[in-house]
């Protein structure tokens, strides 16, 4: 079965009073004395795309691992589709309290890192299928279905059979949405995902994310592609040693940056 295009999805229209997929209130986070966040809103309403810029230590991955709990905040609120994260304890001492909510919010939020992270042992299509016949006991049937279906759409349904050592670095991480994708789930988070790659096959992966945006997947993306923010997100966070410096919609971050910092990184980004 061959997938449509991506690229002719229409974006759906945005708006409405639905429950953001992704809120966060007033989070802290540090590393023993090395306080990385303080104080950071972020909110992701259901088909938006909310990219996280800023300098290298600014913040932006921690925030992401946060969103995925994969990293426990010492303060603040997350919630996941109006569901808030139940904590025990306080300060460092601060963990989720119910383990099951914690998987069941990470099965449905996909991260994409920025190494491509497939099991060399597994074929490409068996890389796809892993988590959603293991970890959410789907029928195999079913799932290799689907992850024919988006090998397709990242352009790769050739490459099936093939094992991760025989793909390009741009082939491996389309690899690693498809594998995102085939989760099936509500939100998918992107952790550098170009930086890895040399500039020919990072316009590969890039094809791919902004087409996923005019689908009107919910994302939050941490880039250093200044351009890839501009043309995809609906919403731009400018983070700043570990504090919101700007934020915005793409048209006034980068066309009418209010902060010397924010001008000072563009100008160094361009």
């Amino acid at each position: 079965m061959t997938a449509a295009p991506l690229s002719q999805i229409s974006r759906p229209p945005q708006g409405g009073t639905s429950t953001p997929v992704i809120e966060i209130h007033g989070l802290h986070k540090a590393y023993g004395q090395l306080e990385v966040l303080k104080g950071v809103d972020l909110t992701a309403p259901r088909g938006h795309v909310i990219s996280l810029i800023g300098s290298s230590g600014s913040g932006k991955s921690t925030l992401l691992r946060c969103c995925n709990l994969l990293e426990d905040s010492q303060q603040g609120e997350i919630r996941f589709e109006g569901e808030a994260v139940r904590w025990k304890g306080q300060g460092q001492g601060r963990h989720p309290a119910d383990r099951a909510q914690v998987t069941r919010i990470r099965t449905n939020l996909s991260m994409v890192f920025q190494q491509f992270n497939l099991w060399s042992h597994m074929t490409i299509l068996q890389n796809v299928m892993e988590a959603p016949v293991t970890v959410l006991k789907r029928d195999p049937a079913e799932v290799e279905a689907k992850a024919r279906e988006y090998l397709a759409k990242v352009g790769i349904a050739d490459k099936a059979d093939a094992w991760p050592a025989m793909l390009s670095g741009g082939q491996q991480q389309r690899a690693a949405i498809a594998r995102a994708l085939c989760m099936e789930p509500r939100a998918l988070l992107f952790d550098e995902p170009t930086s890895a790659l040399d500039p020919e096959l990072e316009q590969e992966v890039i094809r791919v994310i902004k087409a996923l945006a005019e689908e009107g997947r919910t994302m939050i993306l941490v880039t250093h592609d200044m351009k890839l923010a501009a043309d995809c997100s609906d919403h731009v966070i400018f983070l700043h040693q570990g504090v919101i410096e700007e934020e915005g919609p793409p048209a006034a971050v980068f066309g009418t940056p209010q902060t010397a910092r924010l001008r000072g990184f563009l100008s160094a980004s361009s």
